[in-house]
């Protein structure tokens, strides 16, 4: 039985590591194709953090930065709409591009849109949804979070001041 545990401990460890490049490899393929390219390629990061140090190194200034776009792109109303109009715009183009219609014939391109089909059009689609859904997350955490999600973007001074709080409790 020690080495049946030891086989399913292998293929476990094996199946992560290949999950976890299988993600960095299509997230590399999805930034020139359509689909949540560096979104997949962070996952895959994460994945194989477990693993390797290399990866974790990379994750948490990855996430920083992911972070910080995501607390800029909400900042304001009109930034909150233009990133909601663009998810709707690639959600568009996803149902366009799965119905394929015909169109004008343009140089080498035939009467068909490129790569049309399901498989592009599901992408765009899943790819609109996710962008949908982390403009709420954005929203819910940096607009309207709590006070403890926004203490890392005070100041050092802000946060050494004494609150009234503290001075209503020394008199």
């Amino acid at each position: 039985m020690t080495w049946l545990r030891g086989l399913a401990s292998w293929v476990r460890a094996t199946g992560v590591e290949l999950v976890g490049w299988l993600l960095v490899v299509t997230g590399v393929a999805a930034l020139v194709l359509p689909g949540p390219g560096l979104l997949m390629m962070v996952a895959g990061l994460a994945v194989l953090s477990n693993r390797y140090e290399w990866a974790e190194r990379r994750v948490e200034p990855i996430k920083v930065k992911a972070f910080d776009a995501a607390r800029f792109g909400v900042e304001t109303w009109p930034r909150i709409a233009l990133s909601v109009l663009g998810a709707c715009i690639v959600m568009a183009f996803g149902v366009i591009w799965w119905v394929g219609p015909k169109v004008p014939e343009i140089g080498p391109f035939g009467d068909e849109l490129p790569f049309s089909g399901w498989a592009t059009g599901l992408s765009m689609m899943i790819s609109s949804l996710i962008a949908l859904t982390l403009v709420v997350y954005s929203v819910a955490r940096f607009r309207y979070g709590s006070v403890e999600d926004d203490a890392s973007s005070l100041d050092e001074q802000e946060l050494d001041a004494p609150s009234r709080d503290d001075e209503e409790s020394e008199v």
